[in-house]
């Protein structure tokens, strides 16, 4: 079967067996050439071809043939480096008809970057996506472990009335991870428009892991089958498989139960402490594996009680984070957040985290200490979000090495560069 499975190269349609048979006319060449090149006497059996050429041009026959044999090498090596070229050309043009890019970068993307560090991204939100943007240039050994906790616009309204965990936070990670960023990803991010209920204001990602999970029967299979849609380089796993809220205790005793509402409820009463409901949920056993593994673990960007803490608040994922020998990096917002980190600066975000999870796990911190523009400062403050402040004595006496950097790519929101930010993490993995 093998054998007849090599002559279908020479079925007509192929487009190889032109590049093949030149390929043969390649080596026939070196072989002439090499044959030549060491020594073919020829002057003994061409005597009077021998004695002409001399006569006419006072060229030795002997010197001639062994010009001819290293002209005839270089043309067949020549003749077999472009057939094999050409022959894996056609090939990858099958396998890959859409690709954008040259052969040499497709072969980069999947050998190179396989080979890369291994890192693990803990958190949610815009925030996780911008920097797995930048990281995926680096390596395509990514994990990004992302909170469930979800509640809000689309992922909520699933969550409640399919009975399914949220998908929005898993979406945008696929996308950010996603090879390439075109038609397919803006497609994954399209939100349907429209009044009432139906398909308003569900997103076109979201609908497609619900289905992915209908048809393949589990969430977390519906994530491994979407990432192969979007060939995304890394993976992406949800903490937890299990349905869980959100319990926020605010300062002044107050409980609010759900994502959206502890992530938008009036500043004046900090958020003292959050939690799990139910909070003995199981964590998901490749999510331990890849902590265990990786070489480096990064929590954050995102907001820190709503998107980073509800991981870290799952049984087992702190117990993994403080066995595994990877170096463990918080990546502090840029700006503060309103009703969850008025006021805060680094050193508080990392306090934050500690209290919820015990001291000693967050190693390193990279801060910015880029300034935004007065006037998206002055936009900011309006909604009560303020740079947030260095503070790098209190992190360094908290053990919290810091980073600083200008991390910034100011638009018209304030979010962090991906490569910028991207780099520096390679450089303290490194």
């Amino acid at each position: 079967m093998r054998v007849i499975s090599l002559f279908k190269w020479l079925y007509p349609g192929m487009r190889v067996k032109r590049w093949l048979f030149l390929m043969g006319v390649g080596i026939v060449s070196m072989a002439v050439g090499a044959y030549l090149a060491i020594g073919l006497n020829v002057v003994d059996y061409l005597n009077d071809a021998a004695r002409w050429l001399f006569l006419k041009t006072g060229q030795d026959l002997s010197t001639f043939s062994t010009h001819l044999g290293v002209a005839l090498i270089i043309a067949g090596i020549l003749a077999v480096l472009y057939s094999v070229f050409r022959i894996v050309w056609s090939i990858s043009d099958v396998l890959a008809p859409n690709r954008t890019e040259g052969l040499s970068e497709l072969v980069y993307r999947q050998r190179y970057l396989s080979h890369g560090q291994r890192i693990v991204v803990i958190g949610g939100g815009t925030g996780l996506g911008t920097m797995l943007r930048g990281l995926k240039r680096y390596t395509s050994n990514l994990t990004a472990i992302v909170t469930v906790a979800d509640d809000g616009g689309s992922s909520g309204r699933l969550m409640r009335e399919y009975n399914v965990l949220p998908p929005g936070d898993i979406r945008n990670c696929l996308v950010a991870l996603a090879d390439n960023e075109g038609l397919m990803s803006d497609l994954f991010q399209y939100r349907f428009e429209g009044k009432g209920e139906g398909l308003a204001g569900h997103s076109f990602g979201n609908l497609l892991l619900l289905a992915m999970g209908a048809v393949t029967g589990s969430f977390d299979e519906a994530i491994r089958e979407t990432s192969r849609v979007l060939a995304i380089r890394g993976r992406v796993l949800p903490s937890t498989l299990e349905q869980v809220g959100l319990v926020a205790e605010l300062a002044d005793g107050t409980v609010m139960r759900g994502e959206s509402a502890i992530g938008h409820h009036p500043g004046g009463n900090p958020i003292h402490r959050v939690s799990l409901d139910p909070s003995n949920v199981q964590p998901l056993d490749e999510a331990l594996e890849a902590i265990a593994e990786a070489d480096a673990v990064i929590i954050g960007p995102g907001s820190v009680f709503t998107s980073i803490i509800p991981n870290l608040l799952v049984p087992g994922i702190v117990d993994a984070l403080r066995t595994t020998s990877a170096r463990r990096i918080y990546v502090c917002n840029v700006m503060t957040q309103p009703g969850e980190t008025e006021g805060f600066s680094a050193a508080d975000h990392v306090n934050a985290i500690e209290q919820h999870i015990g001291k000693g796990i967050i190693e390193m911190a990279l801060v910015n200490i880029g300034i935004p523009s007065h006037e998206v400062l002055e936009r900011y403050a309006e909604q009560q979000a303020h740079a947030v402040r260095a503070d790098f004595e209190g992190l360094e006496g908290m053990g919290c090495h810091a980073m600083a950097a200008d991390f910034l790519n100011e638009t018209d929101l304030v979010r962090h560069d991906p490569d910028k930010l991207a780099a520096a993490i390679m450089e303290m993995v490194a």
